[in-house]
């Protein structure tokens, strides 16, 4: 079986209307309804006449579709159904990749899913979403499409990308690290202290779980954050710290998958070690910036 995605504008209305409502109606039903089941047919046509939409046929036959709706500089995807017989024939990963290519030029792809479907929000996250807001019964999940790749061959260098990237940090933000042991976490969040002007030696925080470094140019503290031994998100919101995070820059190691519950807007920074032994010092520097916070974030010298 082939799966082809093509645009879809309002003269496609009849034919993703009926793909649409096929996928919906098989799903549990739902408290409010499905806006996609409430949506009247001119109503789709308006919608497809303003930004468009993706439609995917398997040998032909019309499988799935979805919206697209801009708003700044993300793009929603809207109204994502695949039919039941299609299901399983990887048509709603084929409808994501088209709609990448289709976001060229926004910061991210943007779903809203509904708490009472697990197995849905699963899905997204699998597609390399991740929950920004909880607005009970929605979820609100994002995809980030603007990642930028440095490299920094020594300590010296990462130290030197931390100072950079400092220059861009103010209260409320929120950095979370990723790597393996090693890959240069600590090392990076020196050069960040040291470009945010904070006082006291930055050395891992893994056996005090937070450190906190005030700034010695009144500028914003450094919270030092290791949630490699938290348990979760409410460990690390309910931490007896001497700042506020909404007055300080907010550094977490090990943090996928925990921090993001403190803020929709953070920049994720992965560490990767870019030697095939795992030997020496070069590492690859992964930097994406994920909600409007950061939409106006350059990467222009960071290396």
């Amino acid at each position: 079986m082939s799966v082809e995605v093509k645009p879809a504008g309002a003269e496609e209305t009849a034919t993703v209307h009926a793909v649409i409502h096929a996928a919906f109606e098989v799903r549990p039903p739902l408290d409010p309804p499905a806006a996609a089941l409430t949506e009247t047919r001119a109503e789709l046509e308006a919608r497809l006449a303003r930004h468009g939409g993706l439609l995917a046929r398997v040998d032909g036959v019309p499988a799935g579709a979805l919206v697209l709706d801009p708003a700044g500089s993300s793009m929603y995807l809207r109204r994502v159904g695949v039919v039941p017989a299609m299901q399983h024939h990887h048509v709603a990963a084929a409808l994501i990749d088209a709609a990448v290519e289709a976001a060229e030029g926004y910061d991210d792809l943007t779903v809203v899913a509904r708490d009472e479907l697990p197995a849905t929000i699963r899905f997204w996250e699998h597609q390399g979403f991740r929950a920004i807001r909880r607005d009970p019964p929605n979820v609100e999940l994002r995809r980030p499409l603007r990642t930028a790749v440095c490299q920094a061959p020594d300590a010296d260098a990462m130290r030197g990308l931390g100072r950079s990237i400092a220059g861009q940090l103010a209260a409320g933000d929120l950095i979370v690290l990723t790597g393996s042991l090693g890959a240069g976490k600590t090392t990076f969040t020196q050069g960040l202290g040291a470009g945010l002007g904070v006082r006291g030696a930055v050395t891992s925080p893994t056996f005090v779980i937070a450190r906190v470094h005030p700034s010695e140019i009144a500028g914003p503290a450094l919270v030092h954050v290791d949630a490699y031994r938290l348990g979760g998100i409410d460990e690390l919101d309910d931490l007896d710290l001497d700042t506020s995070l909404d007055q300080a820059v907010t550094v977490v190691e090990w943090g996928e998958g925990l921090a993001e519950g403190l803020s929709e807007s953070r920049l994720e920074v992965n560490l990767v070690r870019d030697d095939a032994d795992g030997e020496g010092d070069n590492r690859r520097v992964e930097i994406t910036p994920v909600g409007p916070r950061w939409h106006a974030f350059s990467f222009r010298g960071l290396g």
